[in-house]
């Protein structure tokens, strides 16, 4: 996957009663993150049944820049809050485009 587009999707479950406060934190995300050399897309998604799931679907050039974006302090700054705003640890895989 090193010179390969990646594409990733993360599954977030918001703890009861932040569901709104995470989805803010989740759209604060977006414009930095497009903005990032080697973002592909970055697409916000949240489940039609369960206003506290969502899901990031995410195409980035390669893992390089995957990896960039990554450390990003915005990125990182959320991900520091995870334990007081999810109900679970995120649930992120990494995928190859075969076909």
């Amino acid at each position: 996957m090193a010179n390969k587009q990646i594409t990733v999707i993360a599954r977030i479950k918001a703890r009861e009663g932040m569901e709104e406060k995470v989805r803010g934190e989740l759209m604060a995300l977006l414009a930095p993150t497009r903005s990032e050399p080697g973002c592909i897309n970055y697409v916000l998604h949240q489940a039609d049944d369960d206003n506290g799931e969502f899901m990031f679907y995410e195409n980035w050039t390669d893992k390089e820049a995957l990896d960039k974006h990554l450390a990003m302090p915005y990125l990182k700054a959320f991900i520091a809050r995870a334990d007081e705003l999810l109900a679970e640890p995120l649930d992120v895989t990494l995928w190859e485009i075969v076909s």
